[in-house]
């Protein structure tokens, strides 16, 4: 065994309170190097005649990447308290790992075995469970619809007349949502994810001048209100967008601080360097990336800090949102997101924290801070394999489980999986135009653990390059939409509403195929398995599977061979 390869530490996503009364502890080895794995656990207080008493079972390997295997098991302390060790086997030897490292014999005390304290409930890791059965749809205002003419500001281009520029403006507002709600209900979306709404001089809103006030090119807070109260009758709930790593040039106490240097009373609200203030070649202040207009907050600033989370608050309090997604979350200190979590938590518990970071994200998600990051490193994964060919099918299947393991299942289960944004190109024009590519990536996602989210025109075949060709105005005329598409996506949508073993109460298993191209994988829930087949080559493909009911074509495939055409796939339920 390599014994360096071995690898588990408490706490995190290697051991972790599931729920009030469950552990989850995983164990990291070689690949294929391991053949069992048993995790030897006990109250570290349970004693008979100077003897620990402790028991065994057996761990589950729940996948494996290209250099490692990842073992879990689920353990239900009977007084909340854990002491637990490993033993591994290869066939030709017998380790025991534990806090203190590697023995060949197991060790009879305690203090040399991993410790999981206490489960104290407090400490578990708790996201909105509605969550977990939410389809979103991304919203870039000011391209999704005009509905009042009135609120349009100078400039403003005929919808759709030429392709967007960075400057551009459309007129898109909130009534423009309200009146294309019924699209959404009928696509079975039940979550919007807005892009900022509120006072700025962008089209993009991600330099805010006024942080409670909306955008007067979008409406006043009346059509919020009422935007807001439509949703949730329909049950679909509304996330905003928040920018609290910097604001706009424009921003009041920033243009106090250009007016009056260090005697402005903002002055310590920025990270400024030097005086006076320069924008060019860089600013001598502390911005979002080089952009001079978008100055980072000091959000160790006690004043910046209440400041910023009222801006939190007030628009639960008064609007009733049901989740923030935070820009550019990674730049902002611990600190302030473990006070914004409890503010926000205070007021309504069940508030969706998502934070914008397309790294490991580890340190934000240990409970205190937020409850799911945008998932890039899936969206990453999939367009690598199916819409680009630039990974193969093994490639994709080490990349999937090394980033379901860096994460605990509870996780996993509200992780917000996209396949593009106002940040990327669009997913079709990832695809090369090739729907079929997109057809197969939207069976990926709706059959995958987290919250999957579609970005605004995909569903009827939008194309556009990155920023500005991804935000050009939606497509509202129905002999331009690709229908096809759109009743594909809704059907796949509502299959995953119906079947919550599809989406997040599933676990992923890949299996293997003969098939080059062809991934499959099981989605295993506590009473129901789901056997999902894709053929991601222009090859026509012949499977063996088990009996089962093939839900996407509505029919029983008794046979046991199943023939899949090129850029085909199959959603078969097992008996």
């Amino acid at each position: 065994m390599l014994k360096e390869a071995i690898y588990h530490r408490p706490k995190n996503n290697y051991a972790y309170a599931y729920n009030s009364s469950t552990l989850h502890i995983r164990l990291r080895t070689k690949k294929d190097d391991v053949d069992a794995v048993k995790v030897i656990f006990g109250d570290p207080y349970t004693w008979e005649k100077d003897i620990w008493q402790y028991s065994k079972s057996l761990m589950l390997k729940e996948g494996s990447d290209d250099l490692f295997d990842y073992w879990l098991i689920e353990v239900e302390p009977e007084f909340r308290r854990l002491r637990y060790g490993f033993e591994l086997t290869d066939g030709k030897e017998t380790l025991f790992y534990t806090e203190r490292g590697f023995y060949k014999d197991v060790p009879k005390h305690t203090g040399y075995y991993f410790c999981f304290p206490f489960l104290n409930g407090i400490d578990v890791f708790t996201a909105p469970d509605w969550v977990k059965d939410t389809v979103w749809y991304q919203i870039f205002p000011e391209r999704f619809g005009n509905g009042d003419a009135s609120n349009d500001p100078s400039g403003v281009l005929p919808w759709g007349s030429e392709a967007p520029q960075p400057t551009s403006q459309f007129g898109g507002d909130l009534q423009g949502v309200i009146d294309h709600l019924d699209h959404l209900s009928d696509l079975g979306i039940n979550g919007i994810y807005f892009t900022p709404i509120f006072t700025a001089t962008s089209n993009h809103k991600y330099d805010t001048v006024d942080y409670f006030h909306i955008d007067p090119q979008f409406g006043d807070e009346k059509v919020l209100k009422q935007l807001i109260n439509e949703c949730h009758k329909r049950g679909i709930k509304i996330m905003l967008d928040a920018v609290f790593n910097h604001c706009g040039y424009y921003f009041e106490p920033f243009q106090d601080v250009l007016k009056k240097g260090k005697d402005s009373k903002y002055w310590d609200w920025f990270h400024i360097k030097d005086w006076p203030i320069q924008t060019d070649p860089k600013p001598n202040y502390d911005t979002f990336a080089f952009t001079p207009f978008m100055p980072k907050f000091n959000t160790e600033n006690q004043e910046v800090k209440e400041y910023l989370l009222k801006v939190g608050t007030y628009w639960v309090e008064e609007f009733d949102i049901d989740g923030w997604r935070l820009d550019v979350a990674n730049e902002v200190d611990h600190s302030f997101w473990r006070s914004f979590r409890s503010e926000v938590k205070r007021i309504k518990p069940d508030l969706y924290i998502l934070g914008e970071i397309w790294h490991d994200s580890m340190p934000w998600l240990q409970g205190d801070q937020f409850d799911a990051v945008m998932n890039y490193r899936f969206t990453t994964a999939a367009l690598d394999f199916i819409a680009k060919d630039k990974i193969d099918k093994q490639d994709f299947k080490d990349e999937v489980m090394n980033v379901l393991s860096s994460y605990p299942h509870s996780v996993n289960e509200v992780a917000f999986n996209l396949l593009g944004s106002h940040d990327t190109p669009r997913v079709l024009t990832e695809c090369g135009g090739h729907k079929e590519k997109l057809k197969l990536l939207y069976a990926l996602q709706m059959t995958f653990p987290g919250s999957p989210c579609v970005y605004y025109g995909d569903e009827i075949g939008m194309e556009g390059d990155n920023d500005p060709g991804c935000r050009a105005c939606m497509v509202w005329e129905k002999d331009k939409q690709d229908l096809d598409l759109m009743h594909g996506l809704k059907k796949l949508i509502n299959l995953r509403h119906r079947n919550t073993t599809l989406g997040s109460n599933g676990r992923v298993v890949f299996e293997d195929s003969p098939n080059k191209h062809v991934l499959r994988y099981k989605k295993v829930g506590s009473r129901e398995q789901f056997l999902v087949v894709l053929n991601v080559s222009d090859q026509s493909a012949v499977e063996k599977v088990p009996e089962g009911y093939d839900v996407w074509n509505d029919k029983v495939l008794a046979e046991q061979h199943l023939s899949l055409q090129p850029w085909e796939f199959c959603i078969l339920k097992l008996k």
